[in-house]
């Protein structure tokens, strides 16, 4: 996600909350927020994944008169090529870990900026697929005074070619 504005707002939170079937009170109700510690709604832990939805540039939406990736067995409209999946290994790619790290909790109100910014890379020999080859992406998610919220670690994976069956 580019350095995009993300709002955060309580109706956002309530519908994040139940799309991961999470009911804690603190997501929905303003009377019991008030009573705990932080004395306001929050966000459910792994809210920030929302923000992909504020990212125009967001590479999994289907965009009008564009071929999509799409989510079925073949991609909607896009083909591999016969020398791969493109980006440097014949193998597919696949999120493998998602770490976050939270320096205060998300409340209606904020409005946070994403920055992107690459982390670690490394490589392990696979069995089948032969090399492994993981990169970080580090996103920090600072408010609307520039005070970082959440750090989060994305991890992928790419092989260095399909998966052998064998």
């Amino acid at each position: 996600m580019a350095a995009t504005k993300f709002p955060i707002e309580a109706g956002h939170i309530l519908l994040f909350a139940r799309a991961v079937g999470d009911t804690n009170k603190i997501y929905a109700d303003e009377d019991y927020a008030k009573t705990t510690e932080v004395k306001s709604i929050i966000a459910p832990p792994t809210f920030t994944m929302a923000s992909a939805q504020f990212d125009p540039d967001y590479p999994l939406r289907p965009k009008e008169g564009q071929v999509w990736f799409g989510s079925g067995k073949e991609p909607t409209g896009i083909q591999k090529s016969s020398g791969g999946s493109g980006g440097g290994g014949g193998g597919g790619g696949l999120h493998a870990e998602q770490h976050f790290e939270y320096h205060r909790h998300i409340q209606p109100g904020d409005v946070l900026t994403a920055t992107v910014k690459p982390g670690k890379a490394w490589e392990k020999e696979g069995k089948r697929s032969g090399k492994l080859m993981f990169s970080e992406t580090v996103t920090e998610y600072r408010d609307q005074k520039g005070e970082l919220v959440i750090t989060a670690r994305g991890v992928g994976v790419r092989t260095e070619r399909p998966v052998d069956p064998k």
